[in-house]
């Protein structure tokens, strides 16, 4: 994910982050956790060339050849940042929770022009279905309603990751 680095607050004090989404397909949004690594790791390697060309070049994710190990530090540490309100991976699930079907991050502007920087995707085989069309209205719409933003950017659909690297940094 996006490099480590110092994050000033970027939220308020008094934001309580949501714990889910119901979305109308029956699926789900909820914040990752390190002990869905059973899950993620085969949906993000599963779809790695496609979630390479997409974030490969702005976060070096993800990693050819990453380990179960390497993806549960990586889960402990999204899960960590979720708790100190620092940055958000929600996980897409369907009810029973089997398996893991995309992500959702919300970070703070990597780039100048918004005040969060919010991106997903799904695994290849849900390209252009139902799920991933529900996510593309839905998400833009829960952030607006239940986020503190004032200037949210979608990136990969306000603009592309190439446009978002030769933006300006914060």
């Amino acid at each position: 994910m996006p490099e480590d680095r110092v994050v000033e607050p970027w939220l308020p004090p008094w934001f309580r982050h949501p714990t889910r989404l119901e979305l109308p397909t029956g699926h789900h949004l909820r914040p990752i956790r390190e002990v869905d690594v059973d899950l993620d790791l085969p949906a993000v390697m599963g779809s790695r060339e496609r979630l390479w060309s997409i974030y490969g070049a702005a976060w070096g994710w993800p990693p050819e050849g990453m380990t179960h190990e390497q993806d549960r530090l990586d889960l402990a540490h999204h899960e960590a940042e979720i708790a100190r309100h620092e940055s958000f991976n929600y996980a897409l699930f369907d009810d029973e929770e089997a398996e893991l079907l995309g992500c959702v991050y919300l970070d703070p502007a990597g780039r100048a022009g918004a005040d969060a920087d919010v991106s997903w995707w799904v695994v290849d085989r849900l390209v252009g279905s139902e799920l991933e069309a529900v996510l593309d209205a839905e998400v833009p719409r829960w952030v607006r309603r239940d986020w503190p933003f004032t200037r949210p950017r979608f990136v990969g659909r306000d603009l592309t990751w190439e446009q978002w690297l030769a933006l300006p940094a914060p």
